[in-house]
């Protein structure tokens, strides 16, 4: 970041790219597990205590900044969280939209007039896609004024804004019942010790007969601890947790946990993305800021890219439901709903131009 380490002939890519490959190929040895275990019990006491007040600083640190990055390297629709490339040459676009109709596939929108709360709505990419393809009323709630008003904004010049709405909230705060709920990419700021708060209120927002579906970073060896450099210039209060500290808090809420599934490599294609947009707006994005944030974003998005290729992060989509009767009984419904073999009635249809 200070330009004092300068890779010369290659790029920081490129030097991190042969470090975190060769440092992933060797096992961890049972010592270097062992402090792994015993720091994350001293430290993630501190560092994830993720209170109201500290949650909502720790989102303007990373969410907040000038709303034109994130233009100059995301979609169009802002969607800061994996895409999904079912055939992996995808434009960045078509991956974004065909994870929302997944996910919306998870959710069973067979009928319009559905309530859906989002969960760490972002920009507003995903519920106003479920408004306008599958004619739901979405409530998006983030803790991000950027965000908030950048969505409210879209809602209104896609005449979509008696169908969604946007709240400045804290998801603690959320009241009422919905038929669905969603949450993509905000779960990892949450923090350990408030996965139960997290999945009670879930639990209580969420009707009898409803669905909702977890979207989130996670990692396949274990409880640890977040970098401590992500944790201290990009994602304050952020961790990326095993299924194994996630569960206890989902059984003791009362849902049950009717689907799982890992998305493998979706990340790291869709960070490559995203690292490529950056390089090709860097003068832009260094006007805006300066040459140290440029470096500081390149670390970010390469470290993040490999370690979602070589090392031990994937994507968890976990579908939740009080009844067992709430969703079809076997997957195939998902892969029917992609294609286009489902529609909801009405006059609601996904459209995949775009």
């Amino acid at each position: 970041m200070d330009g004092s380490l300068v890779p010369l002939g290659s790029s920081i890519h490129d030097v991190l790219a042969v470090v975190l490959a060769n440092l992933w190929i060797k096992p961890k040895s049972p010592l270097v597990s062992y402090f792994r275990r015993a720091a994350a019990r001293v430290w993630r006491p501190v560092d994830q205590f993720n209170a109201a007040g500290r949650a909502r600083r720790n989102v303007a640190h990373h969410y907040d900044l000038n709303g034109e990055l994130y233009s100059l390297f995301l979609d169009r629709d802002r969607h800061y969280s994996c895409a999904y490339f079912a055939k992996g040459t995808e434009t960045l676009e078509e991956a974004q939209t065909a994870k929302t109709h997944h996910i919306a596939a998870k959710l069973c929108l067979d009928r319009p007039g559905l309530s859906v709360l989002d969960i760490g709505c972002g920009w507003g990419g995903m519920a106003l896609i479920l408004a306008r393809d599958y004619g739901a009323k979405v409530t998006g709630i983030t803790l991000s004024t950027e965000q908030l008003g950048w969505a409210k904004a879209r809602a209104e010049a896609e005449g979509l804004s008696d169908q969604v709405s946007f709240e400045l909230l804290d998801y603690r705060a959320s009241v009422g019942c919905f038929d669905r709920i969603v949450s993509v990419g905000m779960f990892e700021h949450v923090g350990v010790f408030h996965y139960r708060t997290f999945f009670d209120t879930v639990s209580r927002c969420l009707k009898p007969d409803g669905a909702a579906l977890l979207h989130s970073i996670g990692q396949w060896n274990g409880a640890g601890i977040n970098n401590r450099w992500i944790s201290k210039y990009i994602f304050p209060g952020a961790y990326c947790p095993a299924l194994s500290e996630v569960m206890p808090a989902i059984e003791r809420s009362g849902l049950l946990t009717t689907d799982i599934e890992v998305l493998r490599l979706h990340y790291a294609e869709t960070l490559r993305h995203w690292r490529r947009r950056f390089a090709a707006s860097r003068e832009m994005i260094a006007s805006l800021y300066d040459e140290r944030f440029c470096r500081m974003f390149e670390f970010y998005l390469s470290s993040c890219e490999l370690s979602f290729r070589y090392g031990r992060l994937a994507i968890f989509q976990i579908q939740l439901a009080h009844q067992q009767t709430a969703v079809p009984l076997t997957r195939d419904y998902i892969a029917e709903s992609e294609r286009g073999l489902v529609q909801p009635p009405g006059d609601f249809r996904r459209s995949r131009s775009g």
